[in-house]
């Protein structure tokens, strides 16, 4: 299988250059889409000319970096897609396993919660919160069986790709990939990744840094996804 490996990144200058190295180790073909970055990013790729890199002029949002990764997969004519963060929380030396996960399913989605691999690591609380709530939603409303609804770490048949219909462009872009893969009914195979938190501070921006705002946020987005996909679902989902 011909994949793409595809890291979307706003202002990662302070991992790009370490995470980069790994990636292009564990990949051949790798694209990274800089999402309007005013650090030193675009200088920094420069230095990797086997990189493929597309740029938005502004930054649009983490979703519109990965819809430009998926219509770079389907016009490239990959027959898939790996993705991962830029932010140090990914193992790039498990991009071939994830890719590999493509032989039995759709969709092959990283947990971090399958398989303790160090008891020393915890997510932040509110954010553990949001997505324990979150993957709920999405196993009791569209019939999955996840145990993390938000892990950037992922793997997608371009068949599967070539069905969505994204227009989120932010953190809620998942939850429009998920009612969507449901609505098409596609296989969906969990892979344990291993959690890991640096200590820092990842800002959601605006008011999405308020949980409580993010947490609405997200509903809102997985209501209207729900109706546009004109899925049959329990009322407690609408």
């Amino acid at each position: 299988m011909r994949y793409l490996t595809a890291i979307p990144v706003h202002n990662e200058e302070k991992h790009l250059e370490s995470v980069l190295r790994e990636v292009v180790r564990h990949a051949e073909h790798v694209l990274v889409v800089d999402d309007g970055s005013t650090d030193r990013t675009p200088e920094l790729l420069r230095d990797f000319r086997e990189v493929e890199v597309i740029r938005h002029p502004r930054n649009l949002g983490y979703g519109a970096g990965l819809r430009t990764a998926f219509r770079r997969t389907v016009d490239a004519g990959y027959d898939g897609l790996v993705t991962l963060d830029c932010d140090g929380q990914h193992e790039p030396h498990m991009i071939p396993e994830v890719a590999a996960g493509l032989a039995e399913a759709d969709i092959v989605s990283g947990s971090r919660y399958l398989k303790v691999f160090d008891p020393a690591q915890s997510p932040p609380e509110e954010r553990r919160r949001i997505n324990v709530e979150v993957t709920r939603w999405l196993n009791e409303c569209l019939g999955f069986a996840l145990t993390d609804a938000f892990c950037g770490f992922k793997a997608y048949r371009r068949s599967a790709i070539e069905k969505f219909e994204i227009t989120d462009l932010g953190y809620a872009m998942p939850l429009q990939v998920w009612v969507q893969a449901a609505r098409h009914g596609m296989s969906v195979v969990e892979l344990a990744v291993p959690l890991i938190y640096l200590d820092e501070e990842r800002a959601f921006g605006g008011a999405l840094d308020n949980s409580d705002y993010r947490l609405k946020h997200y509903r809102r987005v997985f209501q209207d996804a729900l109706r546009e996909a004109g899925l049959e679902v329990a009322g407690g989902c609408r």
